[in-house]
């Protein structure tokens, strides 16, 4: 894997994609982007539930970007590289099993379209999760 693509390219490849997704979910938030193809499909049921489930997306999504460019080395780690190391595995495994929620999930744009770019965002992050 290594050899296929640089650590930097595959961080680069991930902040661009949590920019998108952060534009995406904004775009829920502002209901341009109908919120039955989020969460299952169950997010539209009432405000309070959309707007508690994207704020809990919008942040885990930061919190993904930071961990990502400190193991990049966009931000400088010091002594807390040992976290960043453990937090890079920890968006691996959050990738992987957001694959498999997409899909379980009961919608076809989840399934067909959202489980392919997760797993490719995974395997980028399992890349930056080898890089020495």
């Amino acid at each position: 894997m290594k050899a296929l693509i640089s650590a930097r390219m595959a961080g680069n490849i991930l902040l661009i994609s949590l920019g998108i997704l952060t534009i995406f979910h904004i775009l829920v938030l502002l209901n341009v982007v109908s919120p039955d193809i989020v969460w299952g499909g169950q997010a539209g049921n009432t405000e309070v539930s959309l707007l508690t489930l994207e704020i809990v997306a919008l942040l885990v999504t930061a919190l993904m970007a930071v961990i990502i460019a400190a193991k990049i080395g966009y931000i400088q780690a010091g002594r807390f590289k040992v976290a960043v190391n453990i937090g890079i595995w920890i968006v691996v495994a959050y990738l992987l099993l957001n694959m498999l929620g997409n899909l379980a999930s009961g919608v076809s744009a989840e399934s067909f379209i959202f489980a392919p770019i997760t797993l490719i965002l995974a395997l980028f992050a399992l890349r930056l999760a080898i890089k020495e």
